[in-house]
């Protein structure tokens, strides 16, 4: 594509160099994936600044750059390289406006829905996903376990990739065949405006809780965050949004879209009720336009009834048949590493996602709430490194609150020293006998064998995830495999 046609529908202060010869064959804001005739654009990031990386992109055959410090690299550098420069107000979001117009508004050719919140994002874009094929129709998907173009799976290390991979992975979409896309929305997304330029059909908040501080230093900068989904829909979208949040005005306030709330609340437009949920699965109802819905799922807990019914009312808001969305959350398969189920024997392990304290609070209080035969809970957890400190030393006392017995771990602790963050985690503790157990495989196998035989055993904090990063470097790790693998031996232990 030539330069000239991108820059013809995209924000710029000034352009230096004949952008009407200029052939561009990619875009990106890592140097490292330059190519000839790439279009690099040096973003200023919260670790390093993309600036730094311009003679890099040059001398891999960039043949334009995007930048937002006019004075980064001397002009003659440009002159003499024959370069385009282009210089922006915001190179973030020129990344996703060059994007956009790159991969011809991919967005436009799709159905989109967003799902944003602190819990409950990416089983609820499962639900959505299982609705939608469902239906008849492919769906893409772009999210926290894995990105899908119709059931070819595409690689990301983010929640939320950034625009150029989410405009190039909707193209794969198109090319799939498939109809929707499915797209979890995170607040540092939003933030770095990864999705500025996405148009979207439907969003969803789900619930907000304190999370992500390390990032957005106050709760009201992370909620504010959120409520950018919302601003950016038009008038023909809809908004679905958990009434039972007491966020929710706030986040959904200034929205254009048609709204509609979901939850236990009387005056919600879609009414949860006579939610019943064990370790076999959750059955409820949803009250809608004055009849009511029985539903069911594999999935267990309350919140899996709310991302349900969530799912429930983003798909019949856009017209899906009722009887395809209820057959779609029945036939959802288990999200891998979300209260997922594991046993051998009378020994029940559950491996969850839970990594903040929000999280950590829900899925105990629902075993609680599961274990009818008194089994004693033992809680297996640590807490992420490089992140928010503040949850650690709450989710040392909800586990306190919560657990028979608890076992403190490592999680990813990334560059820290995983005793620092053990030792801010203990000081919610306010027991003696807790175990501390750095070595994460070590404390699995200990609640492993030295629980009851009828134990109910929580591994927290990684869920799906197939990796520990230590010292910034991610070695294979599945909490999954490590469980299974204890489980096993502790069965033949005891034939």
């Amino acid at each position: 594509m030539k330069l000239s046609e991108l820059l013809n529908n995209v924000k710029t202060i000034h352009v230096t160099g004949n952008a009407e010869v200029v052939e561009i064959n990619s875009i990106t804001s890592d140097s490292r994936n330059v190519k000839s005739n790439s279009l690099f654009i040096a973003v200023i990031g919260f670790k390093t600044d993309g600036h730094r990386f311009i003679l890099d992109a040059i001398n891999k055959g960039a043949s334009a750059i995007v930048l937002e410090d006019n004075f980064a690299v001397p002009e003659q550098i440009f002159n003499k390289a024959g370069l385009v420069k282009i210089l922006v107000k915001d190179s973030r979001k020129a990344l996703s406006e060059f994007s956009n117009e790159f991969y011809k508004k991919p967005s436009e050719k799709l159905t989109v829905i967003g799902v944003t919140g602190t819990k409950g994002k990416t089983t609820t874009a499962y639900y959505l996903k299982s609705i939608l094929e469902q239906s008849g129709d492919r769906c893409g998907m772009i999210g926290t376990i894995a990105n899908y173009a119709g059931n070819i799976e595409l690689k990301s290390r983010l929640t939320t990739p950034e625009a150029n991979e989410i405009n190039e992975m909707m193209i794969q979409m198109i090319d799939a065949k498939s109809k929707y896309c499915v797209m979890e929305v995170s607040s540092h997304s939003l933030y770095l405006k990864r999705v500025a330029d996405i148009n979207f059909n439907s969003a969803i908040f789900t619930n907000i809780a304190s999370d992500h501080l390390d990032f957005h230093k106050t709760f009201e900068n992370y909620r504010d965050a959120k409520k950018l989904l919302f601003a950016q829909l038009n008038s023909d979208a809809t908004a679905v949004y958990n009434i039972d949040d007491p966020n929710a005005a706030a986040i959904i306030n200034n929205t254009k879209a048609k709204t509609f709330s979901f939850g236990k609340n009387l005056n919600a437009y879609y009414k949860l009720q006579n939610i019943h949920y064990d370790f076999s699965g959750t059955k409820f109802e949803i009250l809608y336009k004055q009849r009511v819905y029985n539903l069911e799922t594999k999935l267990i807990g309350l919140f899996n009834a709310y991302n349900a019914a969530a799912a429930f009312a983003s798909a019949t808001s856009l017209g899906i048949d009722l009887q395809q969305v209820i057959e779609g959350i029945k036939s959802t398969p288990q999200v891998p590493g979300r209260f997922e189920l594991i046993k051998k024997g009378e020994k029940k392990v559950i491996i969850d996602y839970a990594h903040n304290a929000s999280s950590l609070e829900q899925v105990l209080k629902s075993i609680h709430h599961i274990n009818k035969e008194g089994r004693s809970i033992h809680t297996v957890f640590g807490c992420g490194g490089d992140r928010d400190k503040t949850k650690r030393p709450v989710m040392g006392k909800i586990a306190d609150d919560l657990s028979d017995v608890i076992y403190v771990t490592s999680d990813n602790p990334r560059t820290e020293d995983p005793n620092v963050i053990i030792d801010d985690i203990v000081k919610g503790i306010n027991r003696k006998n807790y175990h501390r157990i750095e070595n994460r495989e070590l404390a699995i196998k200990s609640a492993i064998e030295n629980s009851e035989d009828n134990a109910v055993i929580l591994i927290a904090g990684k869920g799906h995830e197939n990796y520990q990063e230590i010292n910034g470097v991610r070695n294979y790790f599945s909490d999954k495999e490590i469980a299974l693998k204890y489980l096993s031996l502790a069965a033949k232990e005891n034939q």
